[in-house]
């Protein structure tokens, strides 16, 4: 109970004025970073409109990959890893992604991979685990899958952290591609280059620096009681200016274009209706509010098409244990996002 009274206070205080935010990490000593283009970044005042793409190699050809903030791991179609019979293996792996549906199914193997933007610049990484996928499966409930032997065209770089208990339990942090540079050391025992990142809606600046943090708002994670990782981003929620807000936790998620959220019954009194497909969706024109403790905080109605933060769909998650909202890549409209996986903050960064 403690906990919900201190989101639903740090969310009633932004709605009524500025709140102070977490003090920032000490990113004195980091001065390293590197800045990767979209390969599919908006025209310059455009809104990003879909999830963001950056390429990738293993030794051969380049392959155009999602940069996903809400998975861990990069996932892709075993063809496209050379010499992959050659490669260390550590087993075989599974990576589910729930908002589709779809089961990677396949193979861990040990390998560095290349990460580039548009601008000729590029970071290798250590050899770290990857998911060389044989088959895709689908779960009962999905939404988007089709199942395939050998499938071609997958390519993941999921670089989000807290995702263990999605569905993805070998989600961990030394399979963050983000996270596994040579010059990036541990918590522990710090490298040149500070593990973490910036994502903006034109690109990804991989490695914190002072610089680089600079104007963001800051909120502290806990640390994971179950993983070697840090806790989910806690999140309040309110539908259609309702007070007591559902206080939960949120995913900043680029790669989906639509929003998915789960909200207790006395929010959501009054608020649905059945949709084309006979589940509960949404009434158009109702306005959500969502506050990211005292760092950030937003809002739009939904179903506002002028509005870029406003996400391309609401789909309705029911869950009666839960509050949680996966923002969609739209987020990145309103805000650039941080990531300190050293430090185990979060921060907000309002665009102009």
């Amino acid at each position: 109970m403690r906990k919900r009274l201190c989101g639903t206070a740090a969310l009633l205080a932004l709605l009524a004025g500025p709140a102070a935010a977490d003090p920032a990490p000490d990113l004195s000593g980091a001065t390293k970073s590197v800045f990767l283009p979209y390969l599919n970044a908006p025209l310059s005042g455009e809104p990003i409109t879909r999830p963001p793409a950056l390429s990738v190699s293993f030794g051969g050809r380049v392959a155009r990959a999602v940069m996903d903030t809400g998975s861990t791991g990069i996932v892709v179609s075993a063809k496209l890893i050379p010499n992959l019979a050659g490669l260390p293996k550590l087993g075989p792996g599974s990576l589910t992604y729930t908002s589709s549906g779809r089961i990677m199914q396949g193979d861990w193997v040990v390998t560095p991979v290349t990460i580039a933007g548009t601008n000729g610049a590029s970071v290798t990484t250590r050899p770290l685990p990857v998911l060389a996928v044989r088959q895709v499966a689908c779960l009962k409930t999905a939404r988007n899958c089709r199942p395939r032997t050998d499938p071609t065209g997958i390519a993941m770089l999921g670089i989000g952290f807290a995702r263990q208990g999605d569905r993805q339990a070998q989600s961990t942090p030394d399979r963050n591609p983000f996270l596994n540079l040579p010059d990036m050391g541990t918590a522990e025992a710090p490298g040149a280059m500070r593990r973490g990142y910036v994502v903006s809606k034109s690109g990804v600046a991989i490695g914190l620096s002072a610089a680089a943090a600079k104007n963001f708002a800051f909120l502290k994670l806990a640390r994971s009681t179950e993983f070697p990782d840090w806790a989910a981003l806690p999140a309040c929620l309110s539908l259609g200016a309702r007070t007591p807000p559902a206080c939960g936790t949120a995913l900043v998620d680029t790669g989906v274009t639509v929003m998915y959220l789960t909200l207790p019954d006395a929010q959501l009194q009054g608020q649905s209706a059945p949709g084309p497909d006979g589940k509960p969706t949404l009434a158009a024109g109702k306005r959500l509010d969502i506050a990211f403790g005292a760092a950030a905080a937003y809002g739009f109605a939904l179903g506002d098409g002028t509005d870029p933060v406003a996400p391309e769909r609401v789909i309705l998650v029911p869950r009666p244990d839960r509050t949680f909202v996966n923002t969609g890549v739209r987020l990145l409209n309103r805000f650039d996002y941080l990531f300190d996986a050293d430090g185990g903050y979060v921060g907000f960064r309002p665009r102009t």
